[in-house]
């Protein structure tokens, strides 16, 4: 029973990524990150994956307007060399 439910809740999931990653790699992609304008199909189905797993994500930060990629923030960008 708890089964069924988890794979109901997984469908349903997935199902919203590709109804989501539809407009998304054909429309928004360009707008969201520079670098994939002009994209060929081949990319868009590279990605797609990608887009159907993160879906929420995206769509968060499509609702915010976000027309950038973020700002990598790791530990090793903000070292400074030794000299």
């Amino acid at each position: 029973m708890i089964a069924t439910w988890i794979w109901i809740l997984i469908g349903v999931y997935l199902s919203l990524g590709v109804l989501f990653s539809v407009p998304f790699l054909f429309k928004r992609i360009q707008q969201s990150d520079p670098a994939a304008r002009g994209a060929s199909l081949g990319f868009r189905l590279i990605i797609l994956p990608g887009v159907v797993l993160l879906w929420p994500l995206l769509a968060r930060r499509w609702a915010a307007g976000v027309d950038h990629p973020p700002q990598e923030r790791s530990p090793h960008r903000h070292d400074t060399p030794s000299t």
